[in-house]
């Protein structure tokens, strides 16, 4: 073999190991993350709600001592837990929900493609009961939708006749891939009085693109936010 296939041969097994090592580092353990990035550049909006703005106040390569950071964004950017406040008067708020909720068992259901609402009939086209936690991957995640900062109001949102077979069921976790688990435009929030009525905390903004139906382990912290009714969260799963 020459010299020169030798130098393309070396090239090419460590862009190999590179690429693998790269994989590993983000499936340290198992787990995968299922976060949304926060980006100003790239994290949806809902209409109203405030911008993500992430700014240095100082930065050591611009002559700083320090590099400090300020940030400035809404409580439902990117992906977060949506308490019963929310909604509910006099509902929990994000501290008060027992942290076991956010902890154990999910089920990630694939919805089907064409699906722009997850109502009682696609719902049970799956196998969903049993399940304690329960994340929706739909055509949002699909469509790359939660690293897109343009925002999509026809997105797949989950129908109150859904909503109310979950709560009947007594789940107590239940996601999906938007920042809203309610219909654009809905004339009342009713999937989400359906569910926080239930105490049933909604996780919504989860980045499900690479993540196949299945079991999972589930380990979710929202931070903690006191007296409020929503944060942002990390959140990562693992297969079970």
């Amino acid at each position: 073999m020459k010299k020169s296939e030798l130098a393309r041969v070396g090239i090419i097994a460590l862009l190999v190991v590179s690429a693998s090592s790269a994989f590993a580092a983000t499936t340290a353990g198992g787990w995968i993350d299922i976060t949304a990035p926060i980006d100003p550049k790239t994290v949806p909006i809902y209409p109203g709600d405030a911008p993500a703005k992430l700014d240095f106040l100082q930065h050591l390569d611009q002559g700083g001592k320090v590099t400090l950071s300020s940030f400035s964004l809404g409580a439902h950017t990117g992906t977060h837990v949506d308490a019963p406040m929310h909604f509910i008067k006099g509902g929990a708020s994000l501290d008060q929900i027992p942290l076991d909720r956010f902890m154990g068992q999910v089920r990630i259901i694939d919805c089907s493609p064409d699906a722009t609402a997850i109502t009682a009939a696609e719902l049970n086209k799956h196998d969903w009961k049993g399940a304690q936690r329960i994340f929706f991957r739909t055509r949002n995640s699909r469509n790359k939708w939660m690293t897109d900062p343009t925002f999509h109001k026809d997105f797949t949102y989950i129908a109150p006749d859904a909503a109310q077979l979950l709560a009947d069921a007594n789940v107590l976790l239940v996601g999906i891939d938007y920042i809203s688990a309610e219909q654009f435009g809905a004339p009342e929030p009713k999937t989400h009085r359906i569910l926080l009525g239930k105490n049933i905390p909604i996780i919504e903004g989860l980045e499900l693109r690479d993540v196949k139906p299945g079991d999972y382990e589930l380990m979710l912290l929202p931070m903690r936010v006191v007296g409020h009714e929503a944060a942002s969260a990390r959140a990562l799963v693992k297969p079970r």
